[in-house]
């Protein structure tokens, strides 16, 4: 599977040929670095590791600096192994060598996203989990418009089931968005516009895979 590592720039909207307004996410992807090839030999498998996004190098860990200098490139602050990389880039990917949007992706290419959605702390079932709050009163709810109301744990089975729907922590999960159309590509500037969104917040990093 080819992929890229891109940053979100942020959402915008553009019209389509018939004349729809298509909300869409500006994604900066790439260049990233090729920094390590793996093939079934030395590792088992086929892989190509990508880093993308410059990073400081008093902030990096020492193993870290001797992979990158490996690679004869600068530290980096996200790295991600792509198995089985497209067969059509056979003997490009070399180490140290760079991997553009416009080498991998075109228009009409259909790819998945995969990034942290935003964290939205303790939040609450009708939040949380889209229940509708009271209504009227019913289901063990009595003036609480937005409370989860009975859990049904009475004297069997004397425990609250694993998986029941209650507040919680909300967000900051890894989330993954399939099937997302490249509308345009943009090889100059290594930015990609993508139909719908793409988890995170801006400046997060997003994996795009095809």
């Amino acid at each position: 599977m080819s992929g890229i590592i891109g940053k979100k720039v942020g959402m915008t909207s553009i019209f389509s040929a018939d004349g729809r307004n298509v909300a869409c996410t500006l994604i900066e992807a790439g260049p990233c670095v090729v920094t390590q090839v793996k093939n079934v030999e030395t590792d088992g498998y086929n892989a190509v590791q990508l880093a993308f996004g410059e990073r400081k190098e008093k902030n990096t860990p020492k193993p870290l600096i001797g992979h990158f200098k490996k690679a004869g490139t600068t530290p980096k602050q996200k790295v991600v192994e792509f198995r089985d990389f497209r067969v059509e880039f056979e003997g490009q990917v070399e180490l140290g060598k760079s991997v553009k949007a416009g080498e991998v992706f075109v228009e009409g290419d259909f790819v998945d996203a995969i990034g942290t959605s935003k964290g939205k702390g303790f939040q609450g079932v009708v939040k949380r989990h889209g229940f509708g709050g009271v209504g009227g009163q019913t289901h063990g709810q009595h003036n609480r418009q937005r409370h989860p109301g009975s859990i049904g744990a009475c004297s069997w089975p004397s425990r609250v089931f694993k998986g029941m729907r209650m507040a919680g922590r909300t967000g900051g999960d890894r989330v993954k968005v399939i099937n997302l159309r490249i509308l345009k590509v943009y090889p100059e500037q290594n930015l990609l516009l993508v139909s719908g969104s793409v988890p995170g917040p801006k400046n997060s990093f997003v994996i795009l895979e095809k």
